[in-house]
């Protein structure tokens, strides 16, 4: 389940989670998080590397063990004993599969929005994985990342991105089968829920089963509707959240979205009604930079992604310190996306490594809420 924040992956996670045959945990950003540098985790052959690979994967994610009855000391043991292979996949495979595994369930899926940078990686490891690519009108899906505590803090930064995505996913929509790309319609999905979820469990191969309807009632969707920014999904699948850039959106911000990202809007078949206001680079410069700026401020505020945020920027003091000791050493030619004006929004920070010493933003690694 990959598609641009915002626009409606986390309902569909909550919906197939609901499905009695498909076992779908919290996002674990593992992907973004991890794939582009397993080269600094040296030879995965070598039990030590492996295991600290399988380690700061299973204790990094953003909801602790994913509610699994495991034993903290003894988890990684029994992931690294149960894994199949000494690598990325291996240790991916055999996480999902405990969870599945713990729901009786025979299937697994994830969602991570960004997965869809990483299409090429997940066949290269699965090579008949199925994708669902969920598309939301790019202005409802800004207004409501404007709105929540992470994400662009700007109509133009979060206009540029959205439309980076939707290029981005082109090439592989039109190379994959129908058996595997499957292009599903947020507003389609909200005002017709069964008739859509019908079609997306044949792509599956699955049944079709009216408990996922319900899913608003199961725990993932019980803790995150407790939260300001997902609050809609404690409660029965509405279409309520259609349109709402009309009255969030001044007509300028809809103007500037329309300027860096009409072409999108209108490719992923949304109308563009208001005429483009094209701003100078220097100006869209310097609305990067106070986006950047004012993301890591936020990280601190109410319901900003602290631990989250500072567990992402650990893994990257663990990387140098492996660097430091000679596990590693720099590829001639990186991996996508390092490098990438957008790795770090690609692998999910919160906010800019940059910016975040520039204003000192202390870690914090213990929450007593909800961390996303």
């Amino acid at each position: 389940m990959i598609g641009a924040e915002r626009s409606g992956t986390t309902l569909v996670m909550a919906l197939l989670g609901a499905h009695p045959n498909i076992a779908v945990p919290e996002v674990a950003w593992y992907y973004p998080r991890f794939r582009p540098y397993i080269h600094t985790y040296g030879d995965l052959s070598q039990e030590s590397n492996f295991r600290t690979l399988v380690d700061e994967m299973i204790f990094g994610l953003k909801t602790p063990l994913w509610d699994l009855p495991v034993n903290p000391a003894t988890i990684v043991s029994e992931l690294v004993d149960s894994a199949d292979e000494r690598s990325f996949r291996g240790a991916y495979s055999a996480i999902l599969r405990r969870y599945a595994d713990h729901h009786g369930k025979p299937r697994w899926g994830e969602k991570t929005p960004h997965n869809l940078f990483f299409i090429g990686e997940i066949l290269e490891d699965y090579p008949d994985a199925q994708f669902i690519f969920i598309t939301r009108d790019g202005r409802d899906a800004s207004a409501d990342y404007l709105e929540s505590a992470f994400g662009p803090t700007n109509i133009f930064v979060a206009g540029e991105f959205w439309a980076f995505i939707q290029q981005y996913v082109q090439p592989w929509r039109e190379r994959l089968s129908a058996s595997q790309w499957f292009d599903l319609s947020y507003e389609d999905l909200v005002r017709q829920p069964e008739t859509v979820l019908r079609r997306v469990t044949e792509f599956l191969g699955e049944p079709y089963d009216p408990r996922m309807l319900e899913f608003h009632t199961g725990l993932i969707a019980q803790r995150r509707g407790a939260t300001r920014d997902h609050a809609p999904l404690g409660k029965p699948i509405s279409d309520r959240y259609v349109g709402i850039y009309k009255n969030l959106l001044s007509a300028r911000d809809q103007g500037i979205f329309a300027a860096v990202a009409g072409d999108e809007l209108k490719a992923s078949g949304y109308a563009v009604d208001v005429a483009p206001i094209v701003i100078s680079e220097a100006e869209a410069d310097r609305q990067r930079e106070v986006d950047s700026r004012t993301r890591a401020a936020l990280l601190e505020a109410p319901d900003g992604h602290i631990v989250y945020e500072s567990y992402n920027d650990w893994l990257v003091d663990r990387r140098e310190e492996r660097r430091r000791q000679g596990v590693w050493t720099e590829p001639a030619t990186p991996p996508f996306p390092i490098g990438h004006r957008f790795e770090e929004n690609i692998t999910g920070y919160r906010a800019w490594r940059k910016w975040k010493q520039h204003f000192a933003i202390k870690r914090q690694y213990i929450a007593t809420g909800v961390v996303l």
